[in-house]
C-alpha cells in the first residue's frame, strides 16, 4: 500500500523558477463518491477534476475555496469540484438522459466551458474566469486555461482508476515571481530547465502516479535534479452543507413557495448533492422558516 495517500505534497527545482505538487487522493475520492450513484465516465472524471483542485489550491496564497466546473449543453450538464485551503474536496455531477459506463467525459459533452472560480473567506476579492473548453482531456483543459487566462505554463498529469486518483503539477513562475535576478542567461537557464524537467515528467505512468511513494516517484523522474520536498499536506472529503445552509436556501423560495409546498406534500425534503446527507422540514420547522423570513429581512447584511 502507498504511504502517502491521500496527501498533497509540494517541492521545487533548486535555484530554478520551477515548481511542482503532487497529489494522492484514496479515502478522500471514496468518501466524496461513494455515496453517488455515477456512472464510471463521469467518476473518473471527477477524480481527476477533484486531483487537479487540490493541485491548484497548493499554488493559490488564499484563504478560501477553489471551484472548478466544467459546464455542457449536451447529457452532461455540469460537473463541479470545491477544494478549501486545507484541502477538504467535494464533488458532485448533473447530468441527463440515460448515461453508461462505456461513455467518457467528452462523449457527454456539448458546447461545453471550464469556469474556475476563487471564493476568499478573509474579505478578499472573489475571482472567476470562465473559458471555452480546449482540449481532449481534463489536463490539457487547465494547461490550456493556465496559460491563456493566467499567463503562467504549466503542465499536469492526472488519472484515477475508480477506487483513487492522483495527479502531479509542474509550473514555471513568471519572471516577476522569479527571485532569481532576470538576465538572458538565466532566461535561457530557466528555459532550459523548465523544457528538461517537463520532458522527464512525460514519461511517468498512471501506475506510478497512483502507487509510487512520492520520494520514490521524484527519484524514479528526476533522479539528476536537485529536489527539496516540503512537508506533506493532508486532504480529507469535507462537505460544507448544513441544516441551517439549507434553511437559508430555502427562505429565498419565498412565503408563497414554501406555503405551496407545505400544502402539497405536508412538508419539505433536501438531499445534499454532495454528500448524500437527508435534510426534513415539516410543518411547524416551515413555520419557524416563514417567521425569520418575515422577522429579518431588515438586519440581513452581504457578506
Amino acid at each position: 500500500m502507498k504511504n502517502d495517500q491521500d496527501t498533497l505534497q509540494r517541492f521545487v527545482f533548486e535555484n530554478t523558477p520551477v515548481r511542482g505538487n503532487l497529489v494522492n487522493l484514496t479515502s478522500t475520492f471514496q468518501l466524496a463518491l461513494n455515496k453517488q450513484s455515477l456512472p464510471s465516465g463521469l467518476r473518473q472524471a471527477l477524480g481527476e477534476l477533484m486531483a487537479a483542485s487540490a493541485l491548484l489550491t497548493a499554488t493559490l496564497k488564499m484563504n478560501g475555496s477553489l471551484v472548478l466546473q466544467i459546464q455542457s449543453k449536451g447529457l452532461l450538464k455540469l460537473l463541479v469540484v470545491e477544494c478549501n485551503s486545507d484541502f477538504g474536496i467535494r464533488a458532485t455531477a448533473k447530468w441527463t438522459g440515460e448515461v453508461n459506463d462505456q461513455q467518457s467525459l467528452f462523449d457527454l459533452i456539448e458546447h461545453g466551458q471550464f469556469m474556475i472560480t476563487l471564493d476568499p473567506k478573509d474579505g478578499g476579492q472573489a475571482y472567476q474566469g470562465i473559458v471555452p473548453l480546449e482540449g481532449d482531456s481534463i489536463s490539457a483543459i487547465l494547461e490550456n486555461y493556465m496559460l491563456r487566462s493566467e499567463q503562467i505554463d504549466t503542465k499536469i498529469w492526472l488519472c484515477c482508476d475508480g477506487n483513487s486518483a492522483a495527479g502531479m503539477l509542474l509550473q514555471k513562475l513568471p519572471d516577476t515571481m522569479n527571485q532569481i535576478t532576470q538576465s538572458q542567461e538565466h532566461s535561457d537557464h530557466d528555459l532550459d530547465t523548465w523544457n528538461r524537467v517537463g520532458h522527464l515528467a512525460s514519461t511517468i505512468t498512471d501506475d506510478e502516479l497512483l502507487n509510487l511513494p512520492t520520494e520514490t516517484l521524484l527519484k524514479r523522474l528526476f533522479n539528476e535534479e536537485d529536489i527539496r520536498l516540503f512537508e506533506a499536506s493532508h486532504t480529507a472529503f469535507f462537505c460544507s452543507c448544513s441544516r441551517e445552509s439549507v434553511a437559508n436556501m430555502l427562505r429565498m423560495l419565498g412565503p408563497d413557495e414554501l406555503s405551496s409546498i407545505i400544502e402539497e406534500q405536508g412538508q419539505i425534503e433536501v438531499n445534499c448533492d454532495f454528500c448524500n446527507t437527508h435534510y426534513k422540514f415539516d410543518k411547524i420547522d416551515a413555520v419557524q422558516l416563514l417567521v425569520a423570513e418575515v422577522t429579518t429581512p431588515s438586519s440581513l447584511k452581504v457578506h
